[in-house]
């Protein structure tokens, strides 16, 4: 700025330099709103010639990076809540038309062993097979473990599924969830969270309702450490005179 204006510059005058620029700005938006485009480009001229040459690097600092849909069309969100962080994968339910349209083709079963043709008792008893855990069309992973045992209370379920019942868009989302720290309440708190900036990613028309609802907001109430001398945060020991 003193290279530009070939005078010393001190504190105060680019105090002034910054209030007068500014309000050329002012000026330039209020030109190109009423109209006057050979006001609005002499004011861009003088404003442009007193830039940064890293404005938009500048300008985007403040910004968070705005998430976005995958090749597969799924969203990648992160959420948090106390000390708890969830890394969250959504991506809407497809109807299989194929399997509706496709013919039933009949499978043949498969072979039998040599003691069943036989009639002949195993040698070895067969071993139970292993449960498989029932995935449904729309299912909420977390750690690779459905939700109904990895979160066994009902209100940390509650708290999930609640950015859905809000958007009026239950069932229609598979999400699969990493999360890491904390307890129970955090981690779903911090699902939750991820599970609404994932929804605004998808359908951006909900921003405005899940805003409302406090839903997009990160909740920034955390656990009060503890003080030197006190039995916790606020506790006190007891005082005994004798």
């Amino acid at each position: 700025m003193s290279g530009i204006m070939q005078s010393r510059m001190t504190t105060s005058r680019y105090r002034r330099v910054l209030v007068l620029l500014n309000q050329l700005n002012d000026y330039n938006r209020i030109a190109k709103t009423a109209g006057c485009r050979q006001l609005a480009e002499g004011v861009s001229h003088v404003v442009e010639f007193f830039e940064r040459g890293n404005k938009d690097a500048v300008l985007a600092r403040g910004k968070r990076k705005e998430s976005t849909l995958d090749e597969y069309g799924r969203s990648y969100t992160v959420g948090k809540r106390k000390t708890s962080a969830a890394r969250v994968w959504m991506i809407p339910v497809q109807p299989d038309a194929s399997a509706s349209e496709s013919p039933v083709v009949s499978v043949p079963p498969p072979p039998k062993s040599e003691e069943e043709l036989l009639g002949l008792e195993p040698i070895a008893p067969a071993q139970p097979a292993r449960p498989s855990v029932p995935v449904s069309v729309t299912t909420v992973l977390v750690n690779n473990i459905p939700l109904a045992e990895y979160f066994p209370i009902p209100a940390d379920r509650e708290r999930i599924i609640r950015p859905f019942k809000v958007a009026g868009v239950l069932g229609a989302y598979n999400v699969f969830c990493i999360v890491r720290g904390g307890g129970t309440t955090g981690q779903s708190g911090a699902i939750m969270h991820g599970i609404a900036k994932g929804l605004v990613v998808h359908e951006p028309g909900l921003d405005t309702l899940l805003r409302r609802a406090k839903l997009l907001r990160r909740d920034p109430r955390m656990v009060e450490r503890k003080k030197t001398g006190m039995a916790k945060a606020r506790k006190r020991y007891t005082w005994v005179k004798r």
